[in-house]
């Protein structure tokens, strides 16, 4: 379940150390759940405008998708309405790690070719890359001030064997869609990250990081400026369509739209059986420390680039924009309520795996957010049975994917070429189980991390 927290709320930094969080030394602590990002990007809690009775244009999720899509229809002289059940923004665009890569990140190149076959398989490599040039060229030409910086990936090899399958698929990158990368042996290593628990890795040094709080701000302000209007607060509680257009049922009165777009992603929620069946919430949490020594700091992550790794069930972590804070993610505790500090205890136990001198650092900021899965680990867009136009289901990967695919289904909305997408043939498939999908999500993921620890 998702709790409200209020962004304008007045809150202290947590201050637990890294090692009582490791250990679960917990008991007495307790968390607002409030992102770091907020703290240089308040969301916008209102006062809303009064919604219309119609429009020509319902865009439903007022998150890096919605707003993509909303500048796009706005500028094309479209009247635009976007609702958010809560304040625009507060699910996973401004809860994401900020980091920024070509959009297709969930298959080795290998894979991907004997999944769609070598021409397809080009086109979505070919797509991708294109995704994290557009993201860029946003930002300029909005003049967004969010952080952007072309600061590189490094990815380490858990085992010895992973950095020769890491080398192999970075090859194919390069061969497929002209990526260019270079690997790094664990000899080297320290030269991009001051850990031994990685057995060298790889380096895209093209890939990208930004503030996703201010990126968001940014969008938002761009879309009223164009004559969008943004309603927040604002739960959407069914949708009839009809053949000339649909209404949006909130719940007190209905908009009228001739079309609808879906941009809820892992927080998609009453707007029909078709997308219910399709995307599976998984709750993703981060935690940011205190301000770290820079000797120390400059020690662990030299070239301050943004990190992986080649777990099934991974961790990220990256600086914070402009400070020497350390802000690492990864899965969530899906037993532990989000407030109680004890489900963040993974995490420092993975950081302090990776950095084990930083023990005494304390964590400032904890929180977590719903991302959308796919069963096919694509995202998708397109146009369901019931005539709702949609982009969601970007699997952990959202910031580059959600802005390039809001853009691209805006325009097919447009009737314009430029519209399509190599995404556009790919079917999305639904799951005879869906309702056992979201309770199965713990055991699945134990199951992984089981076979990280022992390399089954």
């Amino acid at each position: 379940m998702t709790h409200f927290v209020d962004p304008n709320s007045r809150h202290e930094p947590i201050g637990i150390r890294l090692s009582d969080l490791s250990e679960g030394r917990t008991k007495y602590w307790t968390t607002q759940a409030i992102p770091y990002w907020w703290r240089a990007a308040v969301p916008r809690t209102g006062p809303w405008p009064a919604p219309p009775k119609k429009a020509d244009v319902v865009v439903i999720g007022a998150g890096f998708s919605g707003l993509s899509a909303a500048l796009v229809l706005a500028r094309a002289g479209r009247q635009v309405v976007v609702v958010d059940a809560f304040v625009p923004g507060y699910g996973a665009s401004t809860r994401n790690g900020g980091q920024i890569g070509s959009g297709n990140q969930k298959f080795r190149v290998k894979t991907l070719v004997e999944m769609k076959g070598e021409r397809k398989a080009v086109e979505l490599l070919h797509e991708g890359v294109e995704m994290l040039d557009a993201i860029e060229a946003l930002i300029k030409e909005e003049k967004i001030d969010c952080s952007f910086v072309r600061c590189g990936r490094f990815r380490g090899a858990m085992r010895v064997e992973h950095y020769d399958t890491m080398a192999r698929d970075m090859q194919d990158l390069k061969r497929y869609a002209n990526v260019d990368s270079y690997m790094v042996n664990r000899a080297e290593q320290h030269k991009e990250i001051g850990t031994e628990l990685f057995h060298g890795g790889s380096v895209l040094p093209m890939d990208a990081s930004l503030h996703p709080g201010k990126y968001h701000s940014g969008l938002l302000a761009r879309v009223i400026d164009a004559g969008g209007t943004v309603h927040g607060h604002l739960p959407v509680r069914a949708i009839s369509s009809e053949r000339n257009g649909h209404t949006i049922h909130f719940e007190r009165f209905s908009i009228q739209a001739r079309d609808v777009l879906v941009a809820t992603n892992g927080y998609t929620k009453n707007v029909g059986a078709f997308f219910r069946k399709r995307i599976v919430p998984i709750r993703s949490a981060q935690i940011t420390t205190e301000e770290i020594a820079p000797d120390i700091f400059t020690r662990l992550m030299p070239t301050r680039r943004a990190y992986g790794n080649t777990n099934r069930v991974f961790f990220y972590f990256r600086p914070a924009p402009d400070e020497n804070r350390l802000i690492w993610g990864g899965r969530s505790n899906h037993f532990a309520r989000d407030s109680v500090l004890a489900a963040y205890t993974h995490l420092a136990h993975d950081l302090l795996r990776t950095f084990p001198i930083l023990g005494e650092v304390k964590v400032s900021y904890a929180w977590s957010g719903l991302i959308g899965y796919t069963y096919d680990e694509f995202p998708h867009l397109g146009r369901s049975p019931d005539g709702l136009y949609y982009a969601m289901g970007y699997c952990g990967t959202g910031v580059s994917r959600s802005t390039h695919f809001g853009r691209k289904i805006a325009l097919q909305m447009l009737g314009k070429p430029e519209g399509r997408s190599a995404f556009d043939e790919l079917s999305f498939p639904s799951h005879t189980f869906h309702a056992f999908a979201k309770p199965a999500v713990p055991f699945v993921e134990g199951w992984y991390r089981l076979r990280d620890a022992t390399g089954l």
